[in-house]
């Protein structure tokens, strides 16, 4: 599938200090741009109301995006008590 990283995920990526939470994150981009559709994935869920809005859970993180026509836009990547409040 092709990736595509939004600025504000950019952003939120750089927030994060811990270098396990950042290998865990690097991980599941890989296990992203490899997978051939979204149900290869794992932790993933639909968001209710939102037709292309998906979350990953990543421990405390939950990565939020987008998917549409083979394409996932990498939208934001916050704690979990933050990410309905800025995603989608």
């Amino acid at each position: 599938m092709k990736v595509i990283f939004l600025n504000s995920f950019k952003k939120d990526l750089l927030k994060i200090t811990n270098v396990k939470e950042r290998e865990q994150v690097k991980t599941i981009i890989l296990e992203i741009e490899k997978a051939e559709n979204l149900k290869e994935l794992t932790n993933l869920k639909k968001l209710k109301g939102y037709s292309t809005a998906y979350r990953i859970r990543i421990g405390n993180y939950r990565l939020g995006f987008y998917y549409d026509n083979e394409t996932i836009e990498m939208a934001r990547l916050v704690k979990r008590n933050d990410i309905y409040k800025v995603f989608p």
